[in-house]
């Protein structure tokens, strides 16, 4: 049996608002998302072919598409924030790293992110602060 198992979601395009810029400054046209969860191995692997069987990540996505767009932001690192918070409130999810990265960044080219890992311990710490909120 494996030791570690995760779902990995790649180059998903954010519909967000982020950063304030000024005349003559490069407007990012994409926010790309990479996440990659980490999750029990019985939840992939399977006797039995049945979504109840598996980790369902369809309401999370939807939870990230709905904080991506709900207000203006002033950085990438904030909405990361609350990505975060959002993947905490699932139990199945033991741990993740994701990165967010805009472009172009100068000259119509480049791409640049910030990238998070989120340990097993500092997952918990996230969930127990909200759970006292």
């Amino acid at each position: 049996m494996p030791t570690r198992s995760t779902i990995e979601l790649k180059a998903l395009r954010l519909a967000t608002d982020i950063g304030t810029y000024g005349p003559g400054d490069v407007v990012p046209d994409a926010h790309i998302l990479d996440l990659s969860l980490a999750i029990d191995p019985s939840l992939v692997l399977i006797g039995n072919d049945g979504m109840d069987r598996v980790y369902d990540y369809d309401p999370l996505i939807e939870d990230i598409d709905r904080l991506a767009r709900e207000r203006h932001y002033h950085t990438q690192e904030f909405l990361l924030t609350r990505i975060v918070s959002a993947c905490a409130a699932y139990p199945q999810i033991e741990a993740l790293s994701l990165q967010l990265c805009k472009s172009p960044v100068r000259d119509g080219t480049g791409s640049l992110g910030v990238r998070l890992d989120v340990d097993a311990v500092a997952l918990a710490e996230i969930r127990a602060t909200a759970d006292a909120a």
